[in-house]
């Protein structure tokens, strides 16, 4: 006869765990470099057409808005209050500001530069430390901004392009892009702030509702106000003359707009939700950044980019070794909450059950 300490011990095995959780690593992956192609290819659609990002993104924004609208129905099930309501409005014009310094790092930046500065959403935990009084963190996450500035001004020297970095030994003349730079921090400041941006309103998305069902619906108001906030905006860039001819000639403009809606907007926020759910992992995560570094090296090699792979790994471990001092917590104020933190999950699921969809 089998006890039910047994049975426990055979539920809650790590092995059975991790092999449960591997199929949702591996779409979590996937979708990762979907994303990250989508990237690229609107760089190079921006790069070699001249195309307006404020345009670029509104025009991706109109359908994804209109999807998410279409596939969650925030019309539908619990009315919202205006407590949820008038915040994800607050956060769509913050989205609206996010895609506009994003999409304009990325242009004058390079993908690489643009993809890693969105991890200096870290730079939250170093203010939670300093507003809340951890004191026994706050050197450490000092530290941890000292490392991730220090990463994000080696990228504005060049380090991981083959033309600009003191580790690559001979010159790369067959690369199709040799845009990249040495830019200065000034110039790092824009997508910086960009990565700022998109931790606060994952931030704001987080305190408005923690149930995953609710906040896929307010994601969808979200993702609508930061249409209409991005609306004037790309009205005045059109009238002011900005245009975007030669355009058509693109052979991957079709694709760099179906892959920035399809991938770049509305699959990674499900996925993101997915694995912040199910697998603990947050954008803001050296784990998220490894994710993402395996999928740069491949498409900046697929791509022919001005790379350098040493630099780039440098770069990248010290921006992760500061996204792991600045979002660390006090271990037993972690063990502390936990508990608390798992029963108001749990409640919130029980709830949902009761809840019309």
């Amino acid at each position: 006869m089998i006890s039910p300490t047994q049975i426990s011990e055979g539920r809650g095995s790590p092995n059975s765990a991790s092999f449960r959780e591997t199929p949702l690593q591996i779409i979590h992956i996937i979708s990762n470099f979907m994303r990250i192609w989508s990237v690229y290819s609107m760089y190079r659609f921006l790069s070699q057409t001249g195309a307006s990002v404020v345009l670029f993104i509104f025009s991706c924004l109109v359908p994804s808005s209109v999807l998410f609208l279409a596939l969650q129905k925030p019309w539908k099930g619990r009315p919202l209050t205006n407590a949820q309501v008038v915040p994800s409005i607050i956060n769509g014009g913050i989205t609206a500001l996010y895609f506009i310094l994003w999409g304009k790092g990325l242009k004058s930046c390079g993908p690489v530069r643009a993809i890693l500065a969105e991890y200096s959403g870290a730079v939250l935990g170093v203010l939670s430390a300093l507003l809340y009084g951890w004191k026994g963190h706050v050197w450490k996450k000092v530290g941890g901004l000292i490392a991730m500035l220090t990463s994000f001004y080696f990228l504005s020297l060049g380090w991981a392009t083959a033309t600009s970095s003191p580790f690559s030994f001979k010159d790369i003349l067959d690369t199709e892009n040799q845009t990249e730079q040495v830019l200065g921090m000034k110039e790092m400041a824009i997508p910086i702030f960009a990565g700022i941006l998109s931790a606060l309103r994952r931030v704001i998305a987080r305190r408005v509702s923690l149930k995953n069902q609710l906040k896929r619906r307010l994601h969808a108001i979200t993702t609508a106000s930061a249409t209409c906030f991005l609306f004037p905006v790309a009205m005045w860039d059109m009238i002011i003359g900005t245009s975007s001819e030669g355009s058509r000639q693109l052979p991957f403009s079709t694709w760099a707009y179906l892959s920035t809606i399809l991938f770049g907007i509305i699959l990674i926020f499900y996925v993101d939700s997915i694995a912040e759910e199910r697998l603990h992992m947050v954008f803001s995560s050296p784990r998220h950044l490894m994710v993402a570094g395996g999928c740069i090296i491949v498409m900046e090699i697929v791509f022919k980019m001005d790379f350098s792979l040493p630099g780039f790994l440098i770069c990248s471990i010290i921006l992760g070794f500061g996204i792991f001092e600045a979002t660390s917590l006090d271990r037993n104020r972690k063990g502390s909450q936990t508990p608390d933190l798992s029963n108001e999950i749990l409640g919130d699921q029980i709830q949902m059950h009761s809840l019309p969809t």
